[in-house]
């Protein structure tokens, strides 16, 4: 069902990989090649207010594997689409549902964006400077981190387990849960007393000066996180830095000291120079690149991690595979281009299908 952040998005990535993903849309429209979660994905455009059209809706998916919806709770039901309705049909549907909140509890109806679900987390918290407010992590880490990547983990789970049972259920996929879950640990380190509620103040968050970043001479930035002590003897080394820190990694004390000596070094020379130093070796310092920088990288280009579709980079297909490669993707066609395909493969003739557009309820 046609929508916005993770759940379109879930669509792309498991049509990069092969599966035949059929968005249905409100309304039909132009082709746009930017819109890069359309990519690989054929689309018919469908009045669900109209008993015709709600008609195809339901022969669809009753002979789909997959349903994703990401709308509030209830929004299906009243469109007369919900799971119970559905599985009467297909008993064997994976009802894949995608909210911030929920399917449950007081917030369940209520709007919300990647922002707020990272807020109620507790992980929002901790992102930024100390003295600051904090900072989102654009809209990766709630949408795509505890959205996207849950909803299909949620999506095969199900899959897998009606491949045995055969019978679907819902997976009720919420980015207030999958957050909390990808932060095993740091909860880990709280229970220790190894971590505090400071923002800035700890290994993970820019609080240790050998996990943060540091601007170069000129004016670009270098991350810096050898974490483990032979990395950063190396890291040392390098910078030929006294290697007395060595003894000193993990000793907060002298935290604020090594940081000044790291950012005083780091800042006499320029970033490509700080390429150059650390361009073999594990010392785990890596340019901060900018979007079209990362495409020219020699490691990206080497493994194709970007495509081009109609002029507009974007990432190739991810995982790999060694004997079932993805194919290579399709540009996003237009909303409802596909209509006369997908109604000839629902066994529509001509007729019924002049029909369905002549009374609205395919959209063209």
């Amino acid at each position: 069902m046609t929508g916005l952040g993770p759940a379109p998005l879930a669509g792309q990535l498991l049509a990069d990989l092969g599966a035949d993903v059929i968005v249905v849309d409100r309304a039909a429209g132009q082709s746009d090649p930017t819109d890069v979660n359309r990519r690989g994905k054929r689309s018919i455009a469908l009045n669900l207010k109209h008993a015709d059209g709600l008609d195809v809706a339901h022969k669809l998916i009753a002979r789909t594997d997959v349903l994703i919806e990401g709308f509030r709770p209830g929004v299906m039901e009243r469109l007369g689409l919900g799971p119970d309705t559905c599985f009467e049909a297909n008993a064997g549907l994976v009802y894949a549902r995608m909210t911030g909140w929920g399917q449950s509890g007081p917030w369940s109806s209520r709007a919300g964006h990647d922002i707020n679900y990272l807020g109620l987390s507790g992980a929002l918290h901790a992102m930024g400077d100390p003295d600051t407010p904090p900072v989102p992590p654009l809209n990766l880490a709630a949408d795509y981190g505890g959205g996207t990547l849950f909803l299909l983990f949620g999506v095969l789970s199900a899959l897998w387990e009606c491949n045995r049972s055969g019978r679907g259920q819902v997976v009720d996929a919420a980015m207030v849960d999958g957050v909390p879950a990808m932060m095993g640990l740091i909860h880990q380190l709280l229970a220790r007393g190894e971590w505090t509620e400071q923002r800035g103040d700890n290994l993970l968050d820019g609080g240790a000066p050998f996990y943060r970043c540091y601007r170069t001479a000129d004016g670009a930035y270098v991350s810096v996180g050898p974490l483990e002590p032979p990395f950063f003897a190396e890291m040392l080394s390098r910078l030929e830095l006294d290697p007395v820190w060595r003894t000193r990694q993990y000793d907060r004390a002298h935290w604020p000291a090594l940081e000044t000596t790291l950012a005083d070094t780091f800042a006499a020379r320029s970033r490509a120079h700080w390429e150059a130093v650390f361009a073999d070796g594990d010392a785990c310092v890596a340019p901060v690149l900018t979007f079209s920088e990362a495409r020219r990288h020699p490691h990206n280009r080497e493994r194709s991690v970007w495509c081009e579709l109609d002029g507009v980079p974007q990432a190739s297909p991810a995982p790999r595979f060694s004997r079932t490669p993805a194919p290579v993707p399709t540009a996003p066609n237009a909303a409802g281009s596909n209509a006369d395909a997908i109604l000839i493969e629902l066994g529509f003739s001509a007729e019924a299908r002049c029909a369905l557009t002549d009374t609205g309820a395919v959209l063209r």
